[in-house]
């Protein structure tokens, strides 16, 4: 997919001069021999999978996961067959609790992409093995105009803000025309202080519903 069918403004936002810079510390990460993660195809995966006007939910992540073979482009998610995360598998505890989908399934979150969940990492790369090394580097500029059109131009939305770090981006949000979900971060670090137990996928069906929308099948 050309990133640049997704939206008119991404070509004009690919032009700015954060998005040059990023794109020129990309390719000295590349020189310097650096592992970057996920694999350059997999960069623009979430919009791939999720057209703008396909998009019902937004999961945002930080950055992608650090180890090999994990990352592929789509926030919370792994290649299937590589041993879950443990905030991955806290999600599929929450899922258990909240709608009783049993937690054996895929750790691809592919099929949710597909109906309409963009599952949107701010930082889109990462050096393996050295979690947030690509922060402060450009892709936030660009992932926060995301956010701002989709809030802008689409209407009765769910905003599903896990942690502190996520939940700065609601500035970006008109909470008068669509839905935030906020709790602390499916990390075992903090899970246990309100992500377990917030019921935020049946909260975002029912949301879905209310609005005439098609409910996501989360299994």
């Amino acid at each position: 997919m050309n990133i640049q069918n997704w939206h008119p403004s991404i070509k004009t936002l690919l032009e700015t001069q954060s998005m040059i810079d990023l794109k020129r510390f990309l390719q000295q990460q590349k020189q310097a021999k650096k592992v970057i993660l996920p694999y350059s195809k997999n960069w623009f995966k979430a919009f791939e999978l999720t057209a703008f006007y396909k998009v019902k939910i937004i999961i945002l992540g930080q950055d992608p996961y650090h180890g090999l073979e994990q990352a592929h482009g789509l926030s919370f998610s792994v290649v299937q067959g590589v041993k879950k995360p443990p905030s991955l598998d806290n999600i599929f505890k929450e899922l258990y609790s909240d709608l009783n989908i049993e937690p054996n399934q895929s750790s691809d979150l592919t099929h949710w992409a597909t109906q309409g969940v963009l599952l949107l990492n701010s930082v889109l790369t990462v050096e393996a093995h050295k979690a947030a090394s690509h922060a402060n580097q450009g892709w936030e500029v660009f992932t926060d105009s995301i956010i701002k059109t989709l809030s802008e131009e689409r209407q009765h939305l769910v905003f599903i803000l896990w942690g502190a770090y996520a939940q700065k981006k609601a500035i970006f949000i008109d909470k008068d025309k669509h839905l935030i979900l906020t709790t602390t971060h499916p990390s075992p670090l903090s899970a246990y202080r309100g992500f377990l137990g917030c019921r935020h996928f049946s909260k975002a069906n029912d949301y879905l519903k209310m609005h005439n929308q098609q409910v996501i099948s989360w299994s």
